[in-house]
Parts: C-alpha cells; sequence; structure tokens
C-alpha cells in the first residue's frame, strides 16, 4: 500500500497526516510506504494533463492513496486523483469544495460536519502519538501556548495557575515548556518567581524534534493552556491525565466549545491537584480511521 501526501509544509497538518499513515502502518497486514510532494510543485495544468495516465513524474510509485491537509493543497489531491483514478483520497479537515469530490472527508467534531459514509467525525485533529504506557508517577508536563485569534495571553493568570501547580504537588517533578506562541518575556519574569526554583524549565527553542510528544509518553499529567486545543488532544492520545490551564478568550467558537465539551465530560479538568485529575481517557483515534478505511 503507498501514500501519497500532498503537503503545504505546515507542521500540524503533517503531524495529522503521518498519525494516519502510522496507524495504517501498524494495522495493515500489508507493507505501507509514505511519500510527501509539496502542493507547490504539482503544476494544476500538468495534473489537467495528466488525468487517467496512471504515473507523474514526481511521484514515485502509483499510490493507494492520496491524502492532503490544509486549504491550499486539496485542490491538487483531487486533480492528482485524476490522475491516478484507483487511488482515494483523504481529506484531513473540512473541504472548502463539495464533500461528495473525496473518498474520505476525515474532520474533528468542533467542524461541525455530520458523520455519513465518506465523512468520519473524530475527536480532534488525527496525531501521531500512541500511548507506550511508559508514565511516571508524580511526573508533570505544563505546556503553555501564547495568544491566538480566540484567546489573549494573560501572564499574571499563567503565574498564578502555574504557582498552584507547583504548590499543589509539592512531591512532584514538574518539566515545564513554551510554545512559539508565548511572549518573548515569559520566561524571564517566570524566573524571577520563587515558586520557578521547583521547575525544570526547557524553551521550545532549545528542544529538539518530537521532544513534547516523548516528555507526554513518561509524564502521569500534563497542564496545557486552553489556547493549544491540538495539544490537549495529544496528552489524551497519550494516555495522561489531562489538566487546563485557562487564560482570556477573546470569543466563542467551536473551537472554544470543543474544550467545554471536553471539562463537561470530564476527560480533562481545571484542577490544580494531580490525584483531583480525572482519570486518563486515552484516544485512538487515527487507529480507529485507519481501522475504517481499511475495512472500507
Amino acid at each position: 500500500m503507498h501514500i501519497v501526501y500532498v503537503t503545504d509544509g505546515k507542521a500540524g497538518h503533517r503531524s495529522q497526516a503521518l498519525g494516519l499513515y502510522q496507524a495504517l502502518q501498524r494495522l495493515s497486514q500489508q507493507a505501507v510506504s509514505f511519500e510527501e510532494i509539496a502542493a507547490e510543485s504539482l503544476s494544476r495544468f500538468n495534473l489537467f494533463l495528466a488525468r487517467g495516465n496512471n504515473q507523474h513524474p514526481l511521484i514515485q510509485q502509483q499510490p493507494d492513496y492520496i491524502f492532503s491537509v490544509g486549504s491550499h493543497t486539496q485542490l491538487k489531491a483531487l486533480l492528482l486523483g485524476q490522475v491516478f483514478p484507483q487511488a482515494k483520497t483523504v481529506v484531513l479537515m473540512k473541504p472548502k469544495f463539495p464533500l461528495q469530490w473525496f473518498d474520505y472527508v476525515i474532520v474533528p467534531q468542533h467542524d461541525g460536519l455530520a458523520e455519513q459514509d465518506n465523512v468520519i467525525v473524530t475527536q480532534g485533529a488525527l496525531n501521531p502519538i500512541t500511548n507506550e504506557k511508559r508514565h511516571q508517577k508524580k511526573r508533570i508536563l505544563i505546556a503553555l501556548g501564547g495568544a491566538s485569534k480566540r484567546h489573549q495571553w494573560n501572564e499574571a493568570k499563567v503565574l498564578q495557575a502555574i504557582e498552584k501547580i507547583v504548590q499543589d504537588n509539592k512531591k512532584s517533578e514538574i518539566i515545564l515548556t513554551t510554545s512559539r506562541r508565548t511572549p518573548k518575556d515569559f520566561l524571564s519574569n517566570l524566573h524571577e518567581k520563587t515558586f520557578a526554583k521547583n521547575l525544570q524549565i526547557f524553551p521550545v527553542e532549545d528542544t529538539p524534534q518530537g521532544w513534547i510528544f516523548e516528555q507526554m509518553q513518561l509524564a502521569e499529567a500534563v497542564w496545557v493552556t486552553e489556547d493549544s486545543v491540538s495539544m490537549l488532544y495529544e496528552a489524551l492520545t497519550a494516555g495522561c491525565k489531562v489538566g487546563v490551564i485557562e487564560i482570556d478568550r477573546l470569543k466563542q467558537d467551536r473551537i472554544t466549545q470543543s474544550v467545554d465539551q471536553l471539562l463537561k465530560k470530564g476527560w480533562v479538568s481545571h484542577a490544580s491537584q494531580l490525584n483531583l485529575l480525572g482519570l486518563a481517557k486515552p484516544l485512538k483515534e487515527a487507529d480507529r480511521v485507519a481501522t475504517y478505511l481499511l475495512a472500507s
């Protein structure tokens, strides 16, 4: 089985495609290969001319599936599907084209689409994490995001939340990391606080690729600022207990409502004490989708 992934180069989009590919690799009884092709390298005119040819100079072997994530990749993936008509087109987001144009549409629940024959609704976006069951008792990870179109960074609120986590989990090992969106001066302000001596701090700039996924495998619990919705689902998929650090909301929409739904279901919590967090609710959404594709 061969997968061609039409990529826009965005890490978050690639993570979704890798998640589904790796799940197919785990569950398929045949070998599964994966090939990435940049959307910008595919000429729409040449794709149109190559319809039905079952070959393209940039594609190494005939695909069984064509994945796309990102608005700028969808048309190229559809045209590539006409070049290789036996391949199934899979879009991992709410498409800007009619649903029927794709063989499979895989969307997180917050996108608001109803499940139907070719539409698979998932809890959060897919990711390449599995629960490796290596979690260490009393090991905590705090993962900070930043401002977004839905959230305004509130440094005082975040510092207060971190201090409360430290105070309420004095016998725990606590690792803290930032993201590209975390304000540049936040860590220097954090270091001035007396409770910071109880933290192991790893700025995102100093962490290698895959570091945070490894930390999720080791942590018993992960606290995430609520703007980082994908990270909430990644922590759940890793099998961690998950806490939410509140920051100011600029607006309510399906994304913020999805966080509220997780809180309502008890999958995540505003509690600051490890033993008050709900039991881990490990998700296996990539495996569930892969199982459906293989059965189809």
